[in-house]
C-alpha cells in the first residue's frame, strides 16, 4: 500500500483557538464612574458584581453605628424646646427612647413624631423617656412641638455634634440625616438601635416592642 504523501500536523498547529487571553482583554460590564444615574442604577438593581460589594438586600441595611447594643453612648448637652439646657444623665434610672431624625416640619419627620405622640401613653405606661434629636434650632422645635402638641423633649443638635458622636449613619449617600432610634436601659446601655428612614411609624412600633422585655 502506498504511503500517505501529506505529513501529520502537529498539536500547536490544531490549537490556536486555546491560547490563552490576556486580562487586559477582559471587559468587564461595570457602569462608568462618571454618570451618577448609571451608577444609582447599579446600586438599587444589585448589576455590581457580588464578589465586588458587602452582600446584602438593600443600602440601608448596610449602615453601621458607632453605638452598638451593650454600650453606653456618649454623653451630651442639648437646649430643648424651650431653651434649657438638657443632659443624657438626666434620664438615668428610667428607660429613655432617643430618636434621631431628620428635620422638623417635613413629612417623614412629622409622621413619626406624631406616631411616637399618640402612644405616648404607653411609653409612660413602661416607664420610658422620649427624646428627639435634630439639626433644627430650639425656637423651630418649639414651633414644631407646638403645631403638633408634642409632649415630649426635643432637643437641639445644632452642627450635628451629637449625630457624629454617636455615629448615626446618613442615607442616600450621604444626602439625607439618618433616622435612628436608641432605646436605652435604666442603666444608661443600649438595649436596641433601630435604623429605617422610609418607614418612620416602625419606630415605634419597635421601641414599644422592646420595652415590654425590660
Amino acid at each position: 500500500m502506498a504511503s500517505l504523501a501529506h505529513p501529520t500536523p502537529s498539536l500547536p498547529s490544531l490549537l490556536p483557538s486555546l491560547s490563552p487571553k490576556t486580562p487586559s482583554a477582559i471587559k468587564l460590564p461595570f457602569p462608568s464612574r462618571s454618570s451618577p444615574s448609571q451608577f444609582l442604577g447599579a446600586q438599587i438593581s444589585h448589576h455590581i458584581s457580588p464578589s465586588s460589594v458587602p452582600s446584602s438586600s438593600s443600602f440601608k441595611f448596610t449602615v453601621s453605628s458607632k453605638v452598638s447594643k451593650g454600650q453606653a453612648p456618649p454623653a451630651f448637652n442639648l437646649k430643648d424646646q424651650d431653651g434649657r439646657n438638657v443632659s443624657l444623665s438626666k434620664f438615668k434610672g428610667k428607660p429613655v427612647v432617643v430618636y434621631f431624625y431628620p428635620a422638623d416640619e417635613t413629612p417623614g419627620c412629622t409622621k413619626q413624631a406624631c406616631a411616637f405622640r399618640d402612644s405616648y401613653e404607653k411609653f409612660k405606661k413602661a416607664g420610658a423617656q422620649v427624646v428627639g434629636i435634630s439639626g433644627d434650632d430650639s425656637s423651630s422645635h418649639k414651633a414644631f412641638a407646638k403645631k403638633y402638641r408634642l409632649p415630649f423633649t426635643l432637643l437641639s443638635d445644632e452642627g450635628n455634634k451629637v449625630r457624629k458622636e454617636w455615629g448615626v449613619p446618613s442615607d442616600l449617600f450621604g444626602a439625607l440625616p439618618g433616622r435612628q432610634t436608641y432605646v436605652l436601659d435604666k442603666n444608661g446601655i443600649v438595649q436596641l438601635v433601630y435604623n429605617n428612614q422610609f418607614q418612620p411609624e416602625k419606630h415605634i412600633d419597635e421601641t414599644l416592642k422592646l420595652l415590654q422585655t425590660l
